[in-house]
């Protein structure tokens, strides 16, 4: 609901700041006192259009606030997320607006800027304002099916069909998406069963190239070491038998050696011979040679054994991993991904060779689902139909006190065209009214007058109270042309509605405004060359002379107190 509007420097009104409640509130004063200026502003804060008229002639710029209370689940909320306004949910929303000289018009949602459009469309959720010429809410054709809805509590039928119709839309996507599939893959059916063929006869495995690369250099190591020790026993037995081995020239020089070293006998007893001493250490080192020589042939020989490649190998390692990496390129993809890529080719071919029971699956699918949908729609349509009649039945009682027994109202059903059927079932409803006897219906915003359209909004509001997220309601002069019984009737239904939802209503009925939980009373004072628009919210005595004032007029009578005792029930 709305809980302050705060307004300055618009027309007439230099500085307002008012604090609205809950229930029904009535506007009196006297004509040209601000009480229109006042709906305006509340309309520029809730996104109407604005021009430098509405600035107060000393000004330079008009502002304007207003602040809403409102439930957490309030679908305004959900506006915001979308908007990425800065809110949560139960906390009291502030809109804001300016309006300059220049024509330029700004606006805040929560100190944060936001677009006029948005602005329009958060007021659409806040408040609906019926003025004689601007009528607003209920009007909207696009609203009629959901009021009708809500009104005959047909949430689950809705959810039903909602639900049908999705699964309707999911099974034509799916279709409609194989359909293009397969046309598309028949269309590359050459290149698929190639690259199948192809891939299939080379055969990826996962994680292939990495066990091919490291074999191949495990392959390429042992072969190097293997020519390594090769060329060693090569140089230690050398098979040009024009060179001497290692071990052959030991064994010579071991001979030679032998020649020369002298026998013991030939010594004197008990003297050292150097030489052969000397002779005897290198024989021991030819000999030790000899041994170690003959060791390393031996550990190279075995060696050579182990390191043996086998070059078959070697070279069917190397066409294997270049297979891989050719065909990978060629298909611009990893060697690693060529598994992936074979199944999703696979994958493909089965769709082009099952594409017609695949296709037939789909449609039986999309057959069945429009059926149930249709099935669903059905079961809500002759909900609504049942719901029209009760609802066409509960307005025109509401019409009788509202001096509006001759108008007749309808809840009209049409079916929409299947491209237009949709989440909310396969027909449109709109109100429609025939004001007089022998009048065709029409659209309720063209056949009714200012004042007998007011009173139809206010019946309708009466009879479809919670079906709307509305939280204040404003009538201007929904009394015009209607007096006595019919005034009290009004006011006696506007504040019945304003226990379901915040009534406002700029009235020059006493009945009416004797009706009203509060009274806001706007006047006009002159300071200076100025005029300015004041208001205040009248207790007890005050508004008891108010009510007094709009029975008497300008001169306010005993009997015109005593008739606003009456009217506001206070005992004498």
């Amino acid at each position: 609901m709305l809980t302050f509007l705060s307004i300055q420097d618009v027309v007439l009104i230099e500085r307002l700041d008012l604090t609205f409640h809950q229930g029904f509130t009535a506007l009196t004063g006297e004509t040209g006192a601000g009480k229109s200026i006042l709906l305006d502003s509340l309309g520029l804060v809730l996104g109407s259009r604005a021009n430098a008229g509405f600035i107060r002639a000393s000004a330079e710029e008009a502002r304007i606030s207003a602040g809403f209370e409102l439930p957490e689940t309030h679908p305004v909320f959900q506006l915001f997320r979308e908007y990425a306004v800065s809110a949560e949910p139960g906390e009291t929303v502030i809109l804001r607006r300016t309006i300059s000289r220049d024509g330029r018009s700004r606006a805040w949602i929560n100190d944060q800027p936001a677009s006029l459009s948005l602005l329009r469309q958060v007021g659409g959720l806040l408040v609906e304002i019926q003025e004689q010429h601007a009528q607003t809410g209920l009007i909207d054709a696009s609203t009629h099916r959901d009021l009708l809805d809500s009104f005959g509590h047909l949430t689950d039928l809705r959810s039903a069909t909602g639900s049908a119709f999705a699964a309707w839309k999911a099974a034509m996507a799916a279709l409609t998406k194989a359909e293009e599939d397969i046309e598309t893959l028949r269309r590359e059916e050459d290149w698929l069963r190639h690259a199948e063929e192809e891939l299939s006869s080379l055969a990826p495995q996962q994680e292939e190239e990495k066990f091919l690369a490291a074999q191949r250099h495990s392959l390429q190591t042992s072969e190097k070491r293997g020519e390594a020790i090769a060329a060693a026993l090569s140089e230690l037995t050398p098979r040009d038998r024009r060179q001497n081995a290692p071990s052959a020239a030991l064994r010579s020089a071991s001979r030679a050696l032998h020649r020369l070293a002298p026998a013991p006998s030939d010594s004197p007893e008990n003297v050292i011979d150097p030489l052969r001493q000397g002779t005897e250490e290198a024989l021991t080192a030819l000999d030790n040679a000899a041994a170690a020589l003959s060791e390393a042939e031996s550990l190279l020989s075995r060696l050579s054994l182990e390191c043996e490649a086998d070059p078959r190998l070697l070279e069917q390692t190397e066409e294997r991993l270049f297979a891989l990496r050719t065909i990978a390129r060629k298909y611009n993809t990893t060697p690693d991904d060529l598994p992936e890529l074979l199944e999703r080719i696979r994958e493909r071919l089965h769709i082009i060779d099952s594409g017609v029971t695949h296709l037939g699956v789909l449609q039986s699918a999309v057959t069945e689902t429009r059926a149930d949908f249709i099935r669903a729609a059905t079961a809500l349509s002759d909900a609504r139909k049942r719901c029209g009649k009760d609802l066409e039945h509960a307005v025109g009682e509401e019409f009788k006190p509202l001096r509006l027994e001759r108008a007749r109202f309808f809840a009209d059903l049409q079916p929409l065209p299947e491209d237009a059927w949709n989440a909310s079932g396969t027909d449109q409803c709109t109100f429609l009214l025939a004001a007089n006897p022998g009048q065709p219906p029409g659209p309720i915003g063209r056949v009714a007058s200012g004042g007998e359209l007011s009173r139809l909004m206010l019946a309708l509001r009466l009879v479809l109270a919670g079906g709307s997220s509305i939280g204040t309601l404003v009538f201007d002069e929904i009394d015009a042309g209607v007096g006595g019984a019919t005034a009290a009737a009004i006011g006696e239904r506007l504040h019945r509605l304003s226990r379901n939802i915040q009534v406002m209503a700029v009235t020059h009925s006493p009945q009416v405004a004797a009706s009203a939980d509060h009274h806001l009373h706007l006047g006009k004072r002159v300071s200076g060359q100025q005029t300015k628009t004041t208001a205040s919210l009248l207790p007890g005595d005050a508004r008891l002379e108010e009510i007094a004032r709009m029975l008497a007029g300008d001169t306010v009578t005993e009997e015109a107190r005593a008739a606003a005792r009456r009217l506001l029930k206070i005992e004498a």
